[in-house]
């Protein structure tokens, strides 16, 4: 049981810090177009598909 629970904090781990570097994407270029409402939103969006990948590329290499 600890082990499923670990493995679920490793991937919201793995999504929280995708959504930072999105956010902090979008804001730059949010700043540079001067467009924050739209450019914050699709940041959001690519962060979590980075997130998502993030996690999901975590293999157990125990055998």
């Amino acid at each position: 049981m600890k082990k499923d629970k670990k493995k679920d904090k490793n991937e919201s781990n793995g999504i929280a810090i995708g959504m930072c570097i999105g956010i902090s994407i979008g804001t730059a270029v949010g700043a540079a177009t001067n467009n924050f409402g739209l450019w914050i939103p699709i940041g959001l969006c690519i962060g979590l598909c980075l997130g998502l990948s993030f996690s999901g590329d975590k293999k157990d290499n125990k055998k």
